[in-house]
């Protein structure tokens, strides 16, 4: 004990010491972080301003000084130099083109290290004067489209253009006949008109800041010849270039324009996607506002008149600038220690990354490893200390994260975690008592009880971090107990005493037991306990809490008394079945009990009902067993329904009577030729249980006519035919004569008749012949593909008249390239509709498609044929590595991104099923990166979860994940199919309930 007491007394002297340093040291230190960092500058040529100022500024403790560079090289700020220093902003007198204009940076430095801003540049701005030069006049025929070219002059930034007729302010007007592009400055005319004989200029604007200038050409004559009176089809003139480049979230503008008479109207498509809803055309235009990856693809302008029609293709790219999704933050790590960052920049190109310490760049070097976005160090030293910056940048542009990493070497003190004061422990039970004083590196702990030394033993147990354990506690384990700790910079002691209390025990468990659905029921639980302390009582259910205030009044205390903590459930429900555990507690420790209630009700629904064995008025039916929900199942019901009526009916089987272990039953009495749907319900002794998912749709086969025939119609067949039906089981009578004119109305009576007799006579009809096919063909077909197997079609219709009789709809004809026509894949409308749509395509696949009408006598001549190709499939790799993470009342979920392969559809976002448990409706969130923040309910403690990616060419594969509020990793959903025998229809079942909401969102 002697060492011990020695231990003791240095360890004290040093926590007086380090209180003395840190009373001392007053707010803490930190590196440079930037409040405000330099922006792009465009400063005017010849501006009246005789300066620019470039903004810096950082936080910092103690108070950063700065220092720029300009192109990589430092700046010297000498007393008479241009370059001055105003707190951190740079500010440029008399500012020069030829000397100033370039890339600058601010750097912010204290003595914990350096930072580099963003770059900067500073351009100058400038409009020059259009040439001297005269320009030449022009003479076309009346009639004829015009150029007029531009040629700006040389010009810094970007101009907008106008064009004068023959003086100022006279300004040409954009309208459909002529149109002036903001790229080039031209000005084209469609169509000349003896109005437009006279001058032209073209007038060019910039915009600099608040800075205006404008200049204008010389002007050029257009003088008309004597009118060409011929009308020609449209010729592109003003086209957009092959590949258009945008950044996501700027206007991406496209400009088409032809020459033609009848002046051209201009039409805008898609070529390999759907039309988005940020398109804002007029006609000329297509301007996409904050362009997104979704808006990239090949489009066609076309212009088309009564002459023809010309067309030009060319696509969008879409960039993206470098986005953080993952970076550093300030890091305190203990000296010796290993530490890991990482920073994970999103962008298109994708960026590059690489690291900087104090401003400098940072390679692999001994203890630290660089690669790529990932900073490695091994046993931390304190020269590590310092400011770190990831940098991510693509030809778009460049970001920048920063952070402080302080290596810490302390001696052990205990201020911020004692050893607990006073520690209650229960007799015969387990105590844990933490030794977690603050050190650097981490400290050696040694516990004494008293004066004596603790070592491992049966009983005691000390692990590698410091903790006390101790087991089967006795009266005799009372005591004072003390944890010395010890590193290189120090030592320190903490002391708590340890009083041992009787044990809490249950001295009345609760006992299983089996009730129906609606009854109600008490589970017991009495315990005794150390009568110096509080007791409190906790029920679970399957080991999740149960919360009685959100509970809809089923579960409630039935005692006050503090030993008694009965459970009373009222309207017992299914779902209330399972194993309860009481759990009697005090501070020290607790006792826990428990018993299985089984809830009986009435059977769950059964599955897989299948129809086969089709008759004329009966069929066979199969099906699956659902859950007896614990009372045998004693017979089965069916019920059908039909087209005649959406009501669910009881129908007459064979056997009448189902019994309860029968899997198959045939139902009668049907009507032939119908259309049915049948499901079936099961029942015990406690009612009828919920009825199983409708089978699929079946015919019953045709039969004789058993009753007499009524309502008499007819009409339509091949021409000269005369056709006559009624409704006794679609009866119909055809009268050929060459002398019976298209669509002719005759006046039909018609009667039944056996071998006793004839019926009486039906009521008169006026029946109609047959037409003719049509004769004409839709027009102007349009097909845009909406997903990888799916497209839009789209078409003018045929004029209704004589020629086409009375027109039912139209024919869809599809087949892909390669293929004949005679193989096309068929759809028809119903009715006088202009559009249909097409599923069941092969993704990436070219398509031709036409379309006819149709009538009672067949199909009408095609459609010229058009092409449209789909998209590609969604990607086929669900989302991995999926983690979460607990704040207050949110939950954020990340994953891995998913990147598209080449022969898949790019990734748009996310889709996120989202269902806190078996019992509650799924929630659908949508995320545009890999990460979504979801509120969650304070008693939160697992849900599971579907991710899948979304895109032009639809929804991927989904990865399902059981999220549980003490793990942060990701865990698949168990297959029933590996689970034990016991529980795998319960499985089942949750299983197929969450497929059925899903399916019903249509996620």
């Amino acid at each position: 004990m002697g060492s011990a007491a020695g231990f003791i007394h240095t360890s004290l002297a040093v926590s007086t010491f380090l209180v003395w340093c840190q009373a001392q040291g007053g707010a803490r230190s930190y590196g440079p972080v930037f409040e405000e960092q330099p922006s792009h500058t465009l400063f005017p040529e010849g501006s009246a301003e005789e300066k620019v100022t470039l903004a810096c500024r950082a936080r910092a403790n103690p108070p950063a000084t700065y220092r720029w560079k300009m192109n990589g090289t430092e700046l010297k700020l000498e007393p008479d130099s241009r370059y001055r220093l105003v707190a951190g902003d740079l500010v440029i007198s008399n500012p020069v083109k030829a000397k100033d204009s370039g890339s600058y940076q601010c750097v912010a430095s204290n003595s914990r290290g350096s930072v580099v801003s963003r770059e900067a540049s500073l351009r100058f701005g400038f409009l020059q004067e259009f040439s001297a030069e005269e320009r030449d006049p022009v003479k076309i025929t009346e009639g004829w489209g015009v150029m007029f070219t531009c040629s700006p002059p040389p010009h810094y930034p970007g101009l907008s253009y106008r064009w004068l007729l023959n003086e100022f302010p006279n300004f040409i007007p954009a309208d459909g006949r002529r149109f002036i592009s903001q790229t080039t400055g031209n000005l084209y005319i469609a169509k000349t008109e003896a109005s437009d004989t006279g001058n032209y200029s073209c007038f060019a604007t910039t915009h600099m800041d608040f800075i205006t200038k404008s200049v204008f050409s010389k002007f050029s004559r257009l003088s008309l010849a004597a009118e060409d009176a011929r009308q020609f089809p449209p010729s592109i003139k003003a086209r957009f270039p092959a590949d258009t480049y945008a950044l996501t979230g700027q206007a991406v503008t496209l400009e088409c324009f032809a020459f033609g008479n009848p002046v051209p109207r201009i039409k805008w498509r898609k070529l390999d996607g759907p039309q988005s809803s940020k398109w804002i055309g007029s006609e000329p235009l297509l301007q996409i506002q904050h362009a997104g990856f979704e808006d990239e693809g090949t489009y066609e302008c076309e212009a088309e008149n009564a002459k023809g029609r010309d067309t030009h293709q060319g696509r969008i790219i879409i960039h993206a600038q470098p986005d953080w999704l993952d970076v550093i933050s300030d890091t305190e790590a203990d000296i010796g220690s290993d530490l890991r960052w990482s920073c994970v920049a999103s962008g298109k190109p994708r960026p590059a990354v690489r690291w900087l310490r104090d401003g400098q760049p940072l390679t692999s070097q001994n203890r630290i490893e660089v690669r790529g976005g990932e900073l490695r160090f091994s046993k931390l030293v304190q020269e590590d200390s310092g400011m770190y910056q990831c940098v991510a940048e693509n030809k778009h542009g460049t970001v920048y994260a920063s952070a402080e990493l302080t290596v810490q070497a302390l001696a052990p003190d205990f201020r911020l975690n004692p050893v607990k004061r006073l520690i209650p422990a229960a007799r015969s039970g387990k105590v844990i008592i933490p030794c977690q004083p603050r050190a650097a590196p981490k400290a050696t702990v040694l516990w004494t009880k008293g004066t004596e030394l603790l070592v491992n033993s049966s009983r005691v147990t000390i692990t590698a971090d410091g903790t006390l354990i101790l087991q089967n506690i006795s009266k005799s384990d009372e005591g004072k107990y003390t944890c010395f700790a010890e590193n290189p910079m120090g030592k320190a002691n903490s002391t708590g005493v340890l009083s041992v209390r009787d044990a809490t025990k249950i001295t009345l468990a609760p006992s299983s037991a089996d009730i129906n659905v609606g009854e109600n029921l008490t589970l017991q639980c009495h315990a005794s306990h150390d009568p110096t302390m509080d007791l409190t009582f906790t029920w679970a259910l399957d080991d999740f809490p149960i919360d009685f205030d959100k509970s809809e009044g089923h579960y409630r205390r039935a005692s006050a008394k503090e030993a008694i903590g009965d459970l009373s459930i009222s309207n017992a429900q299914l779902r209330h079945s399972g194993r309860y555990t009481c759990t009697a507690q005090t501070v020290v420790d607790s006792a826990s009990e428990s018993a299985t209630l089984t809830v009986r009700g009435p059977p769950g629904p059964p599955g897989g009902v299948v129809v086969r064995d089709i008759g004329d008025t009966s069929v066979q039916l199969s099906w699956s067993r659902g859950f007896d929900n614990h009372s045998p199942i004693a017979r089965y019901l069916i019920e059908a329904r039909t087209l005649l009526s959406s009501q669910w009916k009881q129908m007459r089987t064979n056997p009448v009577n189902i019994e309860g272990n029968a899997e198959t039953a045939q139902v009668v009495n049907l009507i032939p030729w119908m259309d049915y749907e049948f499901r079936v319900l099961a029942s015990n002794i406690l009612g009828i249980g919920e009825p199983s998912l409708p089978s699929s749709k079946i015919r019953t086969k045709e039969a004789a006519p058993t009753v007499a025939p009524s309502g008499l119609g007819g009409g339509g067949g091949a021409p000269n035919e005369l056709i006559i039906t009624w409704t006794a089981e679609s009866l119909h009578f055809v009268y050929r004569n060459e002398s019976i004119a298209p669509y002719t109305p005759f006046e039909v009576k018609i009667k039944a008749y056996n071998r006793k007799g004839e019926g009486p006579e039906s009521l008169t009809a006026i029946v109609y012949s047959a037409e003719e096919e049509p004769k004409e063909s839709p027009y102007r077909v349009i097909a845009k593909s909406v997903l990888s197997s799916e497209m839009d079609v789209s078409w003018e219709p045929v004029e209704q008249g004589e020629a086409t009789g009375v027109l039912l709809g139209y024919e869809i004809r599809y087949w892909k390239d390669g293929d004949k026509e005679e193989a096309a894949d068929r759809v028809r409308t119903a009715g006088p509709v202009t559009s249909a749509h097409v599923t069941g395509l092969n993704p990436n696949t070219v398509y031709h498609v036409s379309v006819r009408a149709y009538n009672r006598a067949g199909t009408g001549p095609p459609s010229a044929s058009t092409n449209v190709t789909t998209t590609r499939p969604p990607p086929k790799r669900p989302p991995g590595n999926i983690s979460w993470s607990f704040s207050g009342s949110t939950v954020s979920i990340k994953w891995d991104p998913v990147v598209a392969k080449a022969d898949e559809s790019a990734v748009t976002g996310y889709k996120m099923l989202y269902r806190q448990d078996s019992h509650s409706a799924p929630t659908l969130y949508l995320a545009s990166r890999s990460q979504i923040d979801i509120p969650i309910p304070e008693d939160f403690t697992h849900a599971f979860v579907q991710i899948r990616v979304t895109g032009p060419g639809g929804d991927g594969t989904p990865a399902e994940v059981h999220i549980l509020r003490n793990s942060g990793t990701s865990m698949m959903v168990e297959d029933s199919g590996t689970r034990p025998a016991p529980h795998v229809v319960v499985i089942a079942t949750n299983s197929l309930l969450m497929v059925a909401l899903i399916i019903s969102l249509e996620l």
